[in-house]
């Protein structure tokens, strides 16, 4: 038995040297400090802004199809089916496309390009007016919605990383469809990380098909009182310094966001703050063949506009034809260049997002909330010590000890995981100190049941450990699981508390069951056959 006793005893001395690592780590600039790089606070303790914004999923809709209204109607010319029309022609519909005007010889032509393989994520059927209609199917949707939302949690959280802040959360929101929560512990700047994140980023450049209007009423007035399908209007300056105007763009643009490979900010000749921008292989031979056919010298010359955050922020003839690289001068600061050049690096939103909530937690309450969960903490555990030593006598030594252990592992766990410390996970640790106790007292209470019934010192330990052993086991389980559940559909704190709660509970399982068994069996074997336990 004390060679078995002496093997438990090691190992419980290499948990705790191993778990105390795990709170310290290699001690560099006091011991203060190494906890608090191991040990790292969230939003509600340390300060920061708590956000949660909504993603506009539809616009990612209404873009694709967009795409797709331009490559059908190449597609159709392709196959002979000239005189066409192809656009969306209800704007509260964006997954549908209408196809009207096919002429009767072409119908077979038709339907064998609209049928595809390179349509096949649309339903298509006939309209009561004889036209065709694509609709995007709900499963595709679907796809493209959980896509978006995806890839705007990656691009948010990437252009967070680039701006340094630590231990950011950024995920879906479990309260509301396709919105995500940011939560940004210690900014030193929130209000420049609020506008990077809420900002689309959306770049895009379309062709100019009319314009500039004083009104929106003008604008409807010279295109006959009606926009055309492929077109749109939006607000915007048109060039710096200049009164907000109404231009008529294609609504397909000929490059946008998701095109662009790299963008640094700079200034142009006169000083003015601009983005030099290099596009992919792809768009930049769609984006010369479209600036080619539309230069000053040509027989169709044009102009294009430049749309960010859906206002349009310059206008420019086009003097020569672009391929791969460009300028975009505008009436930028060079702060907003700098924060535009970074969103374009790290990816463009797929859609805009908007501004749903915010909270923002200062230093001052953060420490104000530290001091008082952590006296609330000493508090509570002080208090069950000192009732477990009155209560149990030696046996309260014990307890106290597995305690403390308890309490060891724990944060020995939060320092090798890099897990965050929030405030319900303070509650969390509280919780875990009252579940340890509890075990305590099972165990004390089952061997105090032996002792009551003649049986030795010896023998009541073992069998109150025996019989205790299936409540604790039943206890903890149930606990765990309902932890575990709110981990998975809980969000921030709420999963902060379900960590510290679930392993607090495996620790109470090792120190109750096995710390507090060799603490017993160390004494037991220390004392006199038949000498009284202290209990």
């Amino acid at each position: 038995m004390g060679k078995n006793l002496a093997g438990k005893s090691a190992f419980i001395v290499a948990v705790l040297v191993i778990f105390c690592f795990g709170i310290v780590g290699i001690p560099h600039g006091g011991l203060t400090q190494s906890i608090k790089d191991r040990i790292h606070l969230g939003l509600d303790l340390k300060g920061g802004t708590h956000l949660v914004l909504e993603v506009h999923v539809a616009e990612a809709i209404g873009s694709a199809t967009d795409r797709d209204v331009a490559r059908l109607e190449g597609d159709l010319q392709k196959a002979g089916v000239v005189g066409a029309t192809v656009g969306k022609t209800d704007p509260s519909r964006p997954q549908t496309i209408i196809v009207s005007g096919i002429p009767a010889a072409k119908l077979s032509d038709a339907r064998s390009v609209l049928q595809g393989s390179d349509y096949s994520t649309y339903d298509v059927a006939t309209t009561a007016d004889g036209n065709s209609a694509l609709t995007m199917k709900v499963g595709a949707v679907r796809d493209l919605e959980t896509r978006t939302l995806d890839t705007s949690i990656e691009t948010i959280r990437e252009r967070i990383d680039k701006l340094g802040v630590s231990e950011p959360v950024i995920q879906k929101y479990g309260l509301g469809e396709n919105q995500i929560l940011v939560e940004l512990p210690g900014v030193d700047d929130p209000a420049r990380v609020e506008e990077i994140i809420q900002s689309t980023a959306k770049l895009s450049i379309h062709a100019v098909t009319g314009g500039p209007y004083e009104t929106d009423q003008a604008a409807l007035q010279a295109n006959g009182g009606a926009i055309p399908p492929d077109s749109m209007l939006v607000h915007g300056t048109g060039s710096a310094g200049a009164p907000d105007q109404i231009w008529l763009l294609k609504r397909v643009s000929e490059v946008e966001g998701t095109d662009f490979r790299d963008a640094q900010p700079g200034q142009d000749q006169n000083g003015r703050p601009n983005i030099r921008f290099n596009l992919t292989t792809e768009a930049g031979d769609r984006f010369y063949k479209y600036t080619e056919a539309h230069t000053a010298s040509s027989a169709t010359p044009g102009s294009m506009a430049i749309v960010l955050d859906n206002k349009v922020r310059e206008v420019a003839g086009i003097q020569s034809a672009i391929r791969d690289s460009g300028e975009i001068t505008g009436a930028f600061t060079q702060q907003q260049a700098n924060d535009l050049s970074l969103m374009l690096r790290t990816g463009a939103l797929p859609a805009s997002i908007s501004y749903l909530e915010t909270r923002t937690v200062g230093p001052s309450l953060g420490a104000a909330s530290i001091h008082q969960g952590v006296v609330a903490a000493i508090a509570g555990m002080l208090a069950v010590m000192i009732f477990m030593l009155i209560y149990y006598r030696g046996a309260g030594i014990n307890a106290d000890l597995a305690l403390m252990l308890n309490l060891v592992i724990l944060l020995g766990f939060m320092g090798f995981t890099g897990s965050t410390l929030t405030l319900p996970g303070i509650a969390g640790v509280i919780l875990t100190i009252g579940m340890g106790v509890d075990s305590n007292v099972l165990i004390f209470e089952r061997i105090r049941e032996e002792l009551r019934a003649g049986k030795t010192a010896a023998a009541a330990v073992q069998q109150g450990f025996a019989h205790a052993w299936v409540t604790i086991i039943d206890t903890h389980v149930t606990t765990i699981v309902s932890a575990m559940i709110l981990f998975l559909f809980g969000s921030g704190p709420v999963r902060g508390f379900a960590v510290t709660l679930a392993f607090g509970l495996f620790a109470n399982l090792f120190t109750a069951v096995l710390v507090s068994r060799v603490i017993f069996d160390t004494i037991l074997q220390k004392k006199e056959r038949g000498a009284a336990l202290s209990i």
